[in-house]
């Protein structure tokens, strides 16, 4: 799936107060704004041979094959994301965590570690969560770089993905983020699940959004996050979709 083809897509949440390209976070890897790869996107136990590529390739996958999903969370680490890495782990899926730097981050340093060491990818979710479109570009510019260089510190890679806090952007949150090496990640598929703890119903919601090369957007910080993820990656399974970081 190309960038213009991402692009067709709405972010699909309320917050975002207008539309703006969605772009996956694996192929926002080639966006000319990062100019270095650290990951490569993994398949999940049911991909097909074909599809899964050698050992030599970094275990890519070709999503004009395959039936590809990104699964992505925002705003942690936190005292969940332990869990939730077991129960990615057994489903062998991946992640992509766009993090919070200060209570977060800075928190929970072996957490962050961890998503490294399991290949998930650490994603850039500024330093304090400030909306950037409301402050002014030296601040916007530290709520980015600060968050960098924390996750540098704990797994010597830094992040080359980053998604606005409530989605909003504009052209001078696109100038500083390609600054600092940056690609811009939004979502197609919400749960909304910051306003409700009924796992249920979050589970439900992925589930009837979802669409091949959907950008599921969730929360590991919320009660009724974490026990709707196996039921999402279980239906998932069954048509055989491969979940890309």
């Amino acid at each position: 799936m190309g960038l213009a083809t991402l692009a067709a897509l709405a972010c699909g949440l309320s917050a975002c107060g207008t539309s703006y390209p969605v772009t996956s976070p694996s192929d926002a890897r080639t966006d000319t704004a990062a100019t270095t790869i650290h990951a490569m996107t993994t398949p999940s136990r049911h991909a097909p041979a074909d599809q899964a590529g050698s050992a030599d390739q970094g275990n890519s996958v070709d999503c004009r094959k395959a039936k590809c999903v990104a699964l992505s969370f925002d705003a942690g680490p936190s005292e969940n994301t332990p869990r939730l890495l077991s129960i990615l782990q057994r489903y062998d899926a991946h992640a992509t965590f766009f993090l919070l730097g200060k209570n977060h981050v800075l928190k929970y340093p072996g957490v962050v570690r961890r998503m490294a060491d399991a290949d998930d990818e650490s994603g850039n979710h500024t330093w304090t969560h400030q909306i950037l479109t409301e402050i002014e570009p030296a601040k916007a510019r530290e709520e980015l770089a600060l968050t960098q260089d924390a996750i540098e510190r704990i797994t010597g890679r830094e992040p080359t993905l980053m998604r606005p806090p409530q989605g909003r952007t504009n052209a001078e949150v696109t100038r500083i983020r390609r600054q600092l090496g940056l690609s811009q990640v939004l979502w197609s598929v919400t749960a909304k699940d910051y306003e409700t703890t009924d796992s249920a119903l979050i589970r439900q919601r992925v589930l009837d959004q979802t669409r091949r090369d959907g950008i599921i957007l969730l929360h590991d910080i919320y009660a009724g996050t974490l026990p709707a993820v196996p039921g999402i990656l279980a239906e998932l399974d069954r048509p055989g979709m491969v979940y890309r970081p």
